[in-house]
């Protein structure tokens, strides 16, 4: 390696890049740009990291490092390359450039950055009138090139080695534009943390395929296929998701090329009225995983379809037309695989305990007993809102009908705006829910019967007592103090007489 490589300063100057942007357009929609920026860099540096490494090992034959070079991961088009528009970058037109090289590179890769012919850039235009008028939209695309030729930014994988920079990068640019993203924040990252505590619950084994229908930039899949390396040492596994906004599923794409996610299968499209991850007979696929952060109670989710749905994922019952939560929940349930099935979903807390159709669906999955565990969450983890949520692990082979309930509401690192799990608060959750035994004031494994009597309410307080009674008050002892403290209250009171009469105060 040339230089000494440091994540912070590289993750610094990336976000230091978004300074082109800032007082232009809001940080929801210059991510696009900058998570764009980084991705066409960093193909850009590894194709030239490798065409040097070939031209010093076979001279000066470009002709003989062009054909060394088709067998490279992916493809990039000489003026495609992020040099090449950096070149160029006084001159007017840099919008269109950046565009034309975008749609040069999805043209050279085939299937790799395109899924049922939507292109992984379809929804992301450098010659916007977002960024101004022409003039000013040139300027501003001409500093995001310079920001990304600085020295901090060469990720030639001679200088990076095996760190894997441009995955954390890419994850830290995701996790700050969700802070300051405000509500539309949930919808395309589920913290690090959370994903951590998802993925060792569920602890996904070699040869299992992993779903998330609701998969964002695809962090929470992403978790649960590294878990496998880092405990089986095996890549044996397969990542499928689905995702209904076009520009978070371009994010999910380029997030999956990055971190080198080849057997990944990622569509776009609403997985409640179109589920698009089907076999070949047009079923639901089944998975052996199945996990997701979808978002809190989704008004207009497609109640109206419910009824006829032909996948019979609403036979136990139709959500309520404003939350859809349970439609999520139910589409999950659907497409777990019958004897290796296990899911793990984020909820509200309404969804534990709210009546009418939610507690006749809630009633009937735990009398098929798929119900595992339910898990409450601190407040002010997920961007975007403040309030606790829920995990709730199913399970479709269970040793039993009891169900646990663990409070971790107050196992956290608390911040001003955002509170934060951490590795002991994800070990003890994790740890308490493995052993299958109740803690005091902390965790409760209830029978059928036990919610059963609870009419099926699934509320954390019913199960989990954790009252902490105050200490008696002993009077008398109260009162003893009482009369010492005016005691020396007294005492304080002649001594202050008596300095006053010194000085003259009577």
């Amino acid at each position: 390696m040339t230089d000494q490589i440091n994540q912070d300063d590289i993750n610094k100057a990336l976000w230091a890049a978004c300074d082109t942007f800032r007082g232009t357009i809001s940080a929801d929609t210059y991510k696009d740009f900058v998570l764009t920026m980084l991705f066409l860099k960093y193909i850009s540096d590894v194709w030239q990291d490798h065409y040097d490494s070939y031209q010093a090992e076979y001279g000066d034959e470009p002709e003989l490092i062009e054909e060394m070079l088709k067998n490279e991961r992916f493809v990039l088009p000489k003026e495609a390359s992020f040099y090449k528009l950096h070149e160029r970058r006084h001159e007017p037109g840099n919008g269109e450039r950046i565009d034309q090289a975008l749609h040069a590179i999805e043209e050279a890769n085939g299937t790799k950055l395109k899924d049922a012919g939507k292109s992984v850039f379809q929804d992301i235009s450098f010659n916007t009138d977002k960024l101004g008028e022409e003039k000013q939209k040139n300027t501003i695309l001409r500093h995001l090139l310079e920001d990304f030729a600085k020295p901090e930014l060469n990720l030639k994988p001679s200088r990076v080695g095996t760190l894997d920079v441009i995955g954390n990068a890419y994850e830290y640019l995701i996790k700050n534009f969700a802070a300051s993203g405000g509500q539309k924040a949930g919808e395309f990252y589920t913290p690090p943390e959370v994903s951590d505590l998802i993925a060792e619950l569920l602890d996904p084994q070699p040869g299992d395929t992993i779903c998330d229908p609701a998969c964002g930039s695809g962090s929470l899949l992403m978790k649960c296929g590294r878990k496998i390396v880092v405990n089986h040492g095996s890549k044996q596994y397969a990542l499928y998701g689905q995702e209904a906004i076009g520009s978070t599923w371009s994010l999910a794409k380029m997030n999956m090329f990055l971190h080198g996610e080849d057997n990944h299968k990622i569509e776009w499209g609403d997985t409640i009225r179109n589920p698009k991850l089907l076999d070949k007979n047009g079923d639901l696929m089944l998975f052996d995983i199945v996990t997701a952060n979808p978002p809190f109670s989704l008004d207009k989710w497609g109640h109206d379809e419910a009824e006829h749905d032909k996948f019979s994922r609403f036979r136990r019952g139709v959500p309520p037309k404003t939350k859809g939560d349970y439609a999520f929940i139910l589409h999950m349930v659907e497409t777990l695989k019958p004897e290796t099935g296990r899911m793990g979903v984020v909820v509200p807390h309404g969804v534990l305990f709210r009546g009418s159709s939610e507690g006749i669906i809630r009633k009937k999955l735990i009398e098929e007993n798929l119900l595992d565990a339910v898990i409450g969450l601190p407040e002010k983890l997920f961007y975007g809102t403040g309030i606790p949520a829920a995990i709730l692990i199913f399970n479709k082979n269970k040793s039993d009908d009891s169900v646990m309930f663990i409070d971790a509401s107050r196992e956290c690192k608390a911040g001003k705006n955002q509170n934060q799990l951490t590795e002991e608060n994800i070990a003890k959750i994790v740890t308490t829910y493995r052993k299958g035994v109740g803690v005091e004031k902390y965790a409760h494994v209830a029978s059928f019967d036990e919610i059963k009597e609870n009419d099926f309410n699934l509320n954390i307080p019913r199960y989990v007592d954790t009252f902490e009674e105050e200490e008696e008050i002993d009077l008398m002892v109260v009162r003893a103090e009482r009369e010492q403290l005016k005691a020396q209250l007294a005492e304080l009171e002649g001594q202050m007489a008596g300095y006053l009469k010194e000085l003259g105060y009577e």
